[in-house]
């Protein structure tokens, strides 16, 4: 018998910065035996996708030793490696099989198999007609209906007759329902017409208007509104981010610019939509909104058991996140240099989102207003088919990518695992109807963006203030009992996801 070597491309292959490649290879292989001579015929590897699914989850995944058939010393021989990886017949079944409890523990790693439009979704372009909204259903029917949250600008839909707060029940004439949502609004349709609705006494029916809006591949700005509210001789700088996406990133610092500008003394940051995108712009945004920590510690990441010892004992800095006074192209920061910030949120408030909030408060003191966050405190990597799996020489014979969640992050003071979300300072609600007490935006209130009456910002302005809006005085109508199905954004690409770098986005 003699022994031969089944490379499993142990490479640490990972953006170091904004320009260049870092990567190194861990002396470590994969030992396999092997007959020599022998009657049987070998085994054959029925779809090459699945070993590089295998191969990568092994390599890089944030539970990899916690999964036993991702282990090192899995396999012994080839016929054992690709019996096992033909006992899936997609590439997709065999990335859900490997990962840490799934949707329990690991709820957000994916695979695509079209990386150029997860490339596209990372620069904040997507195949969208720029309608943001959620979608819902009464209890005990299974009838589902939308209403918008917000128009991106210059949009398609920014073109048509359809504003925030408003409901809508059909596409194409057919009534939207738990089983066929997905292939309404979601599906291969660029161009569909909704049939829009209204509530009254608790019951939702169509009022005849109609919306045709059309999908084209659109790159929306994240920075929806950028303003500044005087209220009680305070300047209150208002900024609605949706994004956090690097291409936008002088945008954002542009944006902050004009608010120092308008020599504002507080600011309200509006993440109740943003799923999160780029961990640089993250802390971008959070060393305007200071300024005066640069080079501190914003995050510290852990990873697999294999790549956290070797970054430990060979590059521990990797592992930390410091603010900056520099964007990428080292153009200078823009700061307020604030001791306070208000950030609204919602259970659409994730990754990047989450970032923000959770590394800013050991520094300074970070009012949370709105509902609990998603709950995601990991990250990402794009993992392309290639000898070090990056994008040059990715296998041409597919476009395959894979999501897996890669790390964890967590403060200077080593706060992370908030697997629940992060729980507001202020929680909104409303009454339900039924007498019950419900969390987060009421449907039949949802007010104007930016305004000042509108329920999240009018909190945030009251505390800044001391005083309460006429609106916040006001006792609203009943709204109706709902549960919630999904959203826009978890249909995009990125979806709840956070990355660290543009050429080899870490997410």
């Amino acid at each position: 018998m003699k022994i031969v070597k089944l490379p499993v491309n142990l490479l640490f292959a990972l953006i170091f910065g904004l320009s260049f490649l870092f990567s190194c290879t861990e002396n470590e292989e994969t030992i396999i035996q092997e007959t020599e001579e022998t009657e049987d015929t070998p085994v054959s590897l029925n779809n090459e996708v699945n070993e590089f699914v295998w191969a990568g989850l092994n390599e890089v995944y944030l539970w990899q030793q916690d999964v036993p058939d991702l282990a090192d010393d899995k396999f012994t021989t080839y016929d054992e490696y690709y019996t096992f990886l033909n006992g899936y017949n997609t590439p997709e079944s065999l990335f859900d099989d490997m990962l840490y409890q799934i949707d329990v523990v690991d709820r957000f790693s994916y695979i695509v198999d079209d990386y150029v439009a997860l490339e596209n979704s990372f620069q904040g372009t997507s195949n969208s007609n720029g309608l943001d909204f959620q979608l819902v259903r009464l209890s005990g029917s299974d009838d589902v209906f939308g209403y918008i949250r917000y128009v991106a600008n210059n949009s398609d839909a920014a073109s048509k007759d359809i504003n925030r707060g408003e409901f809508f029940l059909t596409v194409d004439g057919v009534q939207i329902t738990v089983n066929n949502y997905i292939d309404l609004l979601f599906g291969s349709n660029n161009t569909y017409t909704l049939g829009m609705a209204d509530i009254t006494n608790n019951t939702i029916a169509s009022n005849g208007k109609t919306v045709e809006l059309t999908k084209t591949e659109f790159t929306e700005n994240p920075i929806l509104i950028n303003k500044v509210i005087e209220s009680s001789g305070i300047k209150i700088g208002y900024l609605m981010y949706n994004s956090f996406v690097a291409n936008f990133d002088n945008d954002l610092n542009n944006a902050i610019a004009d608010l120092k500008s308008q020599n504002i003394n507080e600011l309200v940051l509006d993440l109740r939509y943003n799923p999160g995108g780029s961990v640089r712009s993250a802390i971008n945004l959070s060393s305007m909104i200071t300024g005066q920590f640069n080079g501190g510690i914003f995050s510290t990441e852990k990873w697999n058991d294999k790549y956290q010892a070797y970054f430990e004992s060979n590059n521990p800095e990797y592992l930390i996140n410091r603010f900056t006074d520099k964007l990428a192209d080292d153009t200078a920061i823009n700061s307020l240099n604030l001791n306070k910030v208000y950030i609204l949120t919602t259970d659409g408030s994730a990754s990047a989102s989450e970032l923000v909030i959770n590394c800013l408060r050991p520094y300074i003191n970070v009012v949370q207003i709105g509902t609990a966050t998603t709950g995601k405190y990991t990250a990402s990597v794009t993992l392309y088919d290639s000898p070090n799996y990056g994008r040059d020489n990715a296998n041409p014979n597919h476009t395959y990518a894979m999501q897996p969640l890669v790390l964890k992050s967590a403060n200077k003071n080593g706060v992370s695992d908030y697997y629940q979300g992060l729980t507001p300072d202020y929680l909104i609600t409303y009454q339900t109807s039924s007498g019950a007490t419900a969390e987060g935006e009421d449907l039949l209130n949802m007010g104007t963006l930016g305004d000042e009456n509108e329920v999240f910002l009018a909190k945030a302005i009251s505390l800044i203030t001391g005083s309460s809006s006429k609106l916040m005085n006001q006792k609203s109508t009943p709204s109706i009992d709902i549960k919630r199905i999904a959203d826009a954004k978890d249909f995009t690409p990125l979806g709840k996801g956070m990355y660290k770098n543009l050429e080899f986005p870490v997410k």
